[in-house]
């Protein structure tokens, strides 16, 4: 099976795709509010269980978003590369103890279970977050999205912005793999055959037309939308409006009931991390 290049809203039979957009976009910011701030890994493993759990029900298949997740753990690979070069000792100096597995405490670069510890936190908030990003993302019609947004008070306007950001995601990935396949058939080598230099400057020579493209596509847009009078009047009526049902409030006392506990385990460790090493 190959991977599917265009990550977008996919229409399926599931629960989550019935859901109201402003209660899958309330819960995916309550979520990583909390996750983000939040060191207590039981807190952080429940999250990402929940998460997918709720990525396996909404039918989501692993070839159709293995390249953007390929990316994520590409980041957060270098990323905990980077946080241990540049502070071995921190998790030591968190958690107030020093269990080290090599090195010592007079040299900088040492390993201590603290600093494994504070790490593999760090990988759980980039690895929950995955599943809950793509679930809205492929789970939400961008149409019905704006209606959500504009019916909890957000002005039309800005929802407005945020369908056409999300209804335009896959048509510029497709640009971006026709640019990508033009520039081959001109004899630009982008395959794994090709060094990581030349695949380097293969990506400039897709992003440039990319840029242009996509500006031009923003002057149409605001061409069309000036000519038919867009923003003129401080209501509108919406086509894929969606009203609250039980599930959505179902889900919204979930996601509170998820967010009073990440708050009561902050009183409960006396600040956002939970030490085992005490």
């Amino acid at each position: 099976m190959t991977e599917n290049l265009f990550i977008g809203y996919i229409d399926r039979p599931t629960f989550l795709h019935r859901l109201s957009g402003s209660t899958k976009l309330i819960g995916f910011i309550s979520f990583s509010i909390i996750g983000m701030i939040t060191f207590d890994t039981r807190f952080l493993l429940g999250i990402l269980l929940m998460s997918l759990i709720l990525f396996h029900y909404a039918q989501i298949r692993y070839h159709e978003v293995a390249l953007i997740i390929k990316v994520i753990i590409a980041f957060a690979i270098l990323n905990l590369v980077m946080v241990y070069i540049f502070g071995p000792g921190y998790g030591m100096k968190i958690y107030g103890t020093q269990h080290l597995i090599w090195g010592s405490s007079q040299h900088y670069f040492n390993l201590s279970w603290e600093e494994l510890f504070y790490l593999f936190n760090l990988l759980l908030k980039y690895v929950f977050a995955v599943p809950l990003a793509l679930i809205f993302l492929l789970t939400t019609n961008p149409s019905e999205f704006a209606a959500s947004l504009n019916k909890i008070g957000i002005s039309y306007r800005i929802s407005y912005a945020f369908e056409i950001a999300l209804r335009y995601i896959p048509t510029v990935q497709h640009d971006y793999r026709t640019i990508s396949l033009a520039q081959q058939a001109r004899g630009y080598e982008l395959s794994k055959k090709a060094s990581l230099l030349q695949r380097a400057k293969g990506a400039v020579q897709i992003l440039l037309p990319l840029i242009f493209t996509s500006l031009e596509r923003i002057e149409i847009i605001s061409q069309a939308m000036a000519l038919r009078r867009f923003g003129q009047h401080q209501k509108r009526t919406w086509y894929m409006a969606r009203s609250y049902k039980i599930a959505d409030y179902l889900s919204l006392l979930v996601i509170i009931a998820w967010v009073a506990l990440g708050i009561y385990l902050f009183k409960l460790n006396q600040g956002r991390f939970w030490n085992p090493f005490k």
